[in-house]
């Protein structure tokens, strides 16, 4: 029978639990497993006790891979959780999966002043009036540190104790439910943090010269691998299972060296579909990818992977670029309004194009009768585009409010499933740069020198590069809710509230079906039209007025983002910078 103590150690010679300070031998049993004494699996089946494993006869104990907790940090004790000890009480909550609702993408450390969970639970009437569907948080998974974007994590069945633990992200799942908000969790299963990660002590968890941008890659494919899949995909069920999360944002996942015949991904469905029905109601996966390979959100039937959605920065780089004239790096091909028409109507730019960044030939096209544009996650802003920035300043830093509302346009009454990165809804004027808190100096000097080479691409100069170690980097980050009171933001929040309930009152604007889409546009005069069924979207992305040719002289404005537009007969004339949304 197995403990709560079992653990996969197929490299241990020999391994002892140290349990409430007592070293008790561990019994290697099959497959790798080894087992705890009897008497110190009962002993301990209900009481909360820190623990640790020494393996090979090592004075110094190291975490459970599995660890649900680590108070003391990710080079401490474990100490054991009971998931079924929270009384849920979000029963009236009904996930409408993923249907096209808005995303709102949320870092916990600097969403508050205090940056916990049970801070941001203070804030999610806000994100309700706002018209969100789901919270995004940036991965929780513990960290060495105090803080961190959350892409440094090394425990990943263990929610980081700085922003509450455990049985804090209960309680915020459970507020957010009760409200009507679902909640989605970035995962991050391509690598492990540079500091705190033990687990191969215990196994082959990584394989060697199989490595990616950060570090060696997860040993999917490799002898053992069956017990590496097992220990992700158990970690994809816990989120879903014992914390209510409603879907999964994989992080990264070109970075998953997966050679087996039976792709990691299309496990992760499987085994997520089969979870759903067990369960009885809608769980769901995005993948966050560069491929441009519509093979991951295809049926498995068909080949495909059978994720629910997948993120395409082609679109953001597209809005990125027509709003802020930006062409250096990967945003050399989108320099067009051309290529923002391409996006909206195929879905991605690269589907087989050449990448001037890349130097090669890219993506491949969507199959429009497989694939809808809802499974298309979207967005203008989001945390790798604002923080992989020199600065990490946002588009806020450079546009004026006519311009913020264009970004909120496009991605609010586009034919994706938009997301919006915090604070976006205002026009923050908070950056959020990269931050770390390695405790070790050497980590910490490296760290800052790779950022700075990462720009070298870019064009982006040495100095502009704040220094991720430094505390004042992170505190610089955390949202400054006082700007609410500000006229020109206030007057952008609004904006974004009629958005987005155009888009739940509209149906057109949530219409799965790539066969809806049309769009006119002309590159000289920067101006554009997306059509959706009766809705016609129109911008004038230059900073001259443009007569656009558009029988709107009796169509009903559903939304003008500046004064002084003109519906005439047969055009309709915009000023510099202007959206306007018609139901003709």
């Amino acid at each position: 029978m197995s403990s709560r103590f079992d653990v996969w150690a197929p490299r241990a010679e020999t391994l002892s639990l140290l349990v409430d300070g007592t070293a008790q031998k561990m019994t290697q049993g099959d497959g790798g497993w080894w087992t705890a004494p009897d008497g110190v699996s009962a002993t301990t089946a209900t009481d909360d006790v820190d623990y640790g494993y020494l393996v090979n006869g090592s004075d110094s104990p190291v975490p459970d891979p599995r660890s649900r907790r680590q108070p003391g940090g990710v080079h401490g004790l474990s100490r054991t959780f009971d998931p079924a000890a929270h009384k849920w009480q979000d029963q009236g909550w009904v996930s409408p999966g993923p249907n096209g609702g808005v995303i709102y993408e949320m870092h916990l450390g600097t969403f508050t002043p205090e940056g916990t969970l049970d801070a941001a639970i203070g804030r999610l009437d806000y994100l309700v009036e706002l018209g969100i569907q789901y919270v995004e948080l940036l991965p929780v998974n513990a960290f060495n540190g105090t803080h961190n974007w959350g892409y440094d994590g090394v425990l990943w069945y263990a929610v980081q104790e700085n922003y509450g633990g455990p049985a804090a992200y209960q309680r915020f799942v459970d507020a957010a439910h009760q409200k009507g908000l679902g909640v989605i969790q970035d995962v991050v299963y391509n690598h492990l943090g540079p500091s705190g990660n033990y687990l191969g002590q215990f196994g082959p968890y990584l394989t060697e010269g199989k490595s990616n941008t950060w570090g060696d890659s997860l040993n999917l494919d490799g002898p053992l691998s069956d017990e590496v899949r097992r220990y992700v995909i158990e970690n994809v069920l816990m989120w879903l299972r014992d914390y209510h999360v409603d879907g999964l944002r994989l992080d990264a996942v070109h970075a998953l060296h997966d050679e087996r015949a039976v792709h990691i991904l299309e496990e992760f469905a499987a085994e997520t579909d089969a979870l759903a029905a067990e369960l009885g109601k809608p769980l769901f996966l995005i993948a966050e990818s560069d491929l441009n390979n519509p093979r991951l959100i295809q049926a498995r039937g068909v080949n495909g992977y059978g994720l629910a959605g997948q993120w395409s920065d082609d679109f953001h780089h597209a809005v990125h670029v027509n709003l802020t004239g930006e062409t250096e790096g990967y945003y050399a091909d989108f320099d067009s309004v051309g290529a923002l028409a391409k996006v909206l109507e195929k879905g991605f730019f690269h589907n087989g194009t050449y990448s001037s960044f890349r130097e090669r030939h890219h993506g491949r096209e969507i199959d429009v009768e497989r694939v809808t544009p809802l499974q298309l996650v979207v967005c203008t802003q989001n945390h790798d585009q604002i923080g992989n920035r020199a600065a990490g300043d946002r588009i806020s830093a450079t546009l004026n409010t006519a311009q913020l509302a264009q970004a909120a346009v496009l991605n609010l009454a586009g034919p994706f499933t938009p997301m919006l990165f915090m604070g976006e809804e205002y026009g923050a004027r908070t950056p959020w740069p990269f931050f770390t808190s390695h405790p070790e100096p050497e980590l910490g000097k490296a760290t800052a020198e790779g950022r700075l080479r990462e720009f070298e691409r870019m064009g982006w100069k040495p100095e502009d590069v704040p220094n991720p170690q430094e505390p004042s980097t992170f505190e610089s980050a955390k949202l400054d809710w006082s700007e609410l009171g500000n006229q020109e933001q206030g007057r952008l929040l609004e904006t974004y509230r009629t958005l987005i309930r155009l888009r739940r009152d509209r149906p057109e604007l949530r219409e799965p079906d790539f066969a809806g889409i049309s769009v006119e546009y002309s590159d000289d005069e920067r101006w554009l039209v997306l059509h959706r069924g009766r809705t016609a979207v129109v911008l004038n992305l230059s900073d001259q007025l443009r007569t656009v040719p558009l029988r709107a002289v009796d169509a009903e404005v559903l939304l003008s983002t500046v004064d002084g537009v003109g519906l005439l007969e047969d055009t309709v004339q915009l000023p510099p910078h202007a959206s306007l949304i018609l139901a003709l």
